[in-house]
């Protein structure tokens, strides 16, 4: 089990590690030694401290021989996304004005992986503030897809998807605003959760009562991305909109007879939005999957009017009011299309920000109705395979020109605007065997129903079971 128990699940590392049929010891050397053979071909894992993470694990051994009680994580090594905090451990957050900059504290999801026993090895990549769907930065570069090195693996949560895809790390944390869980879950072909506003409280956070970025899972499974749910879900009375519901939820059956589903699904919401071909194609592929499973499908999608302002307004707004007073200091170490969106939100007056929260209500109650009649929305993540990694995001899809760096990713953060859960599962591969994600969506804080679905359509496919060849 040792060679290759980086491939595992984490319920099995776990149990092999309570059970004394391995040492936390030898469960470190193995994803250390996977971090060094795949890591420098994709550059998802930064600031890696291996005298820390063996320092750890033998001290976690300890912790077992002495017979105390274990944490659901106890001896899993994890890599915290770096936009996020993880004490003693750079915050860069992809940015040269952080570059020597070292957390103080941890944040509350760390703060939980931690005290589950899991032990923090360093930090995934991200772009620089975590803006866009494709992974680079100034400081420690770019992160490559493992499933083709010269495309992009997908962002703000590349480094994650990639450590897990590869069995560099069993699981990993991400954030999603407008995709960055879910794009490099898709790009990788591994799970992704984006969760209920509230679902994983956050703190610190600059805008502690905006539904947009929330924080999920990155797994191989659903089962591990609940898994991990189970440790980071859960009220906590420093986020002002958590939820009260316990993170033990995610600890019950994901197992679900799909008999009689209602499952609603659109490619492109009526044309709305423009799609390759081959992932139309694949898209398309996936639904005889339901129907098999012995669902009730029916072509629809919720009306997604003003979704695009909404998005936009709020972003550009949260945008310039967290980094506007940075980007006046020191423009010249901004990308310019993060100038672009800063200044965007600049030009926003107060009545626009009030019309985007009214029509954001408006579109919430939209959802609620739709999913009074269906119990899924089905569509892709991605309305492009996995692009070209010297790109910053596609310059046209269909023939469509693309104008900013956000424009591409409506199929995704038109589902951010409702609140609703939505998870990337693999979906399979195109014709030139890149990664292609089903994304689920669900009702108010149905998280647990869109991992049930996802499980039951990973229990069907297994695609998730292809393997990088990089990283065998």
């Amino acid at each position: 089990m040792v060679n290759d128990i980086y491939f595992n699940s984490v319920r099995e590392i776990v149990k092999a590690i309570q059970n004394r049929n391995v040492s936390v010891k030898e469960v470190m050397q193995a994803h250390l030694a996977q971090i060094n053979k795949v890591n420098p071909q994709v550059n998802a894992i930064v600031s890696l401290n291996e005298e820390i993470a063996m320092k750890e694990a033998e001290l976690a051994d300890k912790k077992i021989q002495s017979g105390e009680k274990l944490g659901p994580l106890h001896g899993i090594p994890m890599a915290i996304k770096d936009t996020e905090q993880a004490k003693g451990f750079p915050a860069t957050s992809g940015s040269l004005l952080f570059k020597d900059r070292i957390a103080t504290e941890d944040n509350i999801a760390t703060e939980r992986l931690r005290a589950a026993g899991a032990i923090i090895i360093g930090k995934t990549n991200v772009p620089e503030f975590g803006a866009g769907a494709h992974t680079f930065n100034e400081v420690f570069g770019k992160t490559l897809n493992p499933y083709n090195l010269g495309r992009t693996a997908g962002g703000s949560s590349g480094g994650a998807a990639v450590a897990v895809s590869t069995g560099m790390l069993p699981i990993a944390d991400g954030s999603d605003t407008g995709g960055s869980l879910r794009f490099p879950a898709a790009f990788n072909n591994v799970v992704g959760i984006r969760t209920s506003p509230g679902r994983v409280p956050r703190f610190p956070k600059d805008f502690p009562f905006s539904p947009q970025a929330v924080q999920g899972s990155i797994a191989r499974t659903t089962s591990d991305a609940a898994y991990m749910l189970s440790v980071i879900a859960g009220p906590d009375n420093r986020s002002p909109i958590a939820i009260e519901e316990p993170g033990s939820i995610f600890l019950e059956s994901l197992e679900r007879d799909m008999k009689g589903a209602r499952i609603a699904y659109s490619a492109d919401f009526g044309g709305e939005i423009p799609i390759e071909p081959q992932v139309r194609e694949q898209f398309m592929k996936q639904l005889e999957v339901f129907e098999a499973m012995g669902c009730k499908l029916e072509e629809i999608h919720p009306d997604m009017t003003n979704a695009e302002e909404i998005f936009q307004v709020f972003r550009a707004h949260e945008f310039e009011t967290a980094m506007g007073g940075l980007m006046d200091k020191h423009r010249e170490l901004f990308k310019p299309s993060l100038i672009w969106n800063i200044e965007m939100g600049r030009n926003l007056r107060g009545p626009q920000i009030g019309q985007a929260d009214r029509m954001r209500t408006e579109l919430f109650h939209r959802f609620r109705a739709f999913f009074a009649k269906y119990d899924a929305f089905l569509l892709p993540v991605s309305p492009v395979s996995p692009f070209d990694a010297n790109l910053e995001y596609p310059l046209s899809i269909d023939g469509v020109k693309m104008n900013t760096y956000l424009e591409w990713m409506k199929t995704c953060y038109y589902i951010t605007v409702s609140g609703s859960p939505a998870i990337s599962v693999p979906g399979g591969f195109t014709a030139d065997g890149l990664p292609f994600g089903l994304q689920i969506v669900g009702g108010h804080r149905r998280d647990l129903d869109v991992l049930r679905i996802g499980h039951a359509f990973e229990q069907a496919t297994q695609y998730g079971k292809t393997r990088p060849e990089l990283a065998k």
